[in-house]
């Protein structure tokens, strides 16, 4: 197969961050014959970080649940702040997952069921500054008519919001973040406020729940709780 060079004339810097052993080797091999320079292949993006200084990485490709817990949209940020362009690459069945990462700035969404050809093009794409609308992607912001509909929390606003909403007594929120009970209704209230500015009622404890997995704040597994 031909060689794909970055639009600058330099092979495209690439890594990933997948759980699986299967998966990262399948990736660098794939790359290797594309012409692609991979210069991480980890389990985590802790990992990928520590291995690969900032500004080197063109596009990470990323798993959207890793083993060890973190949440997609803080590990997209993440790599995004270390100056990578990010794709999803996974089983993608979490709606609420995927909305997120895109939220948080993913490029797109590539489905593990695709061909690795077709993640590699979407590499080469992200990598050259194009915006790619698969279908995956589209159908995703399209089923989500709220996805643009940012209630721009606080970062202790979610942390009250993920306590509440996964289950704990207010009482029980605070003495967990050391604030009083007070304090802790009122960062609920403010939460309940901004939701509802931006239509997206959350008034039951029942619809913040559903707010906290819609903006990846909790897991979809929650509302087994």
């Amino acid at each position: 197969m031909t060689n794909k060079m970055h639009i600058l004339g330099n092979p495209i810097r690439t890594a990933i961050v997948d759980d699986h052993d299967a998966i990262r080797f399948g990736f660098r091999g794939a790359c290797e014959q594309r012409g692609f320079e991979v210069l991480a292949a980890t389990e985590t993006v802790s990992q990928l970080i520590e291995q690969v200084p900032a500004g080197q990485i063109d596009v990470a490709v990323l798993d959207l649940s890793l083993a060890d817990g973190s949440q997609v949209d803080e590990n997209v940020r993440k790599l995004l702040k270390h100056g990578a362009q990010v794709l999803v690459f996974s089983i993608a069945d979490k709606k609420f997952q995927v909305q997120a990462a895109l939220k948080a700035g993913a490029a797109a969404l590539v489905r593990k069921s695709q061909s690795m050809d077709e993640l590699l093009n979407a590499i080469t794409l992200v990598a050259d500054g194009l915006v790619v609308n698969n279908t995956e992607t589209t159908a995703v912001i399209d089923a989500d008519s709220d996805f643009k509909r940012d209630a721009n929390l606080t970062v202790r606003e979610r942390e009250v919001l993920s306590l509440y909403a996964s289950g704990f007594a207010l009482k029980q929120v605070a003495h967990a973040l050391k604030i009083s009970p007070s304090t802790a209704k009122e960062h609920i209230d403010r939460v309940r406020h901004k939701y509802s500015g931006i239509g997206r009622p959350a008034s039951t404890k029942t619809e913040l729940l559903m707010r906290a997995i819609e903006d990846g704040i909790l897991d979809d597994s929650a509302r087994e709780l």
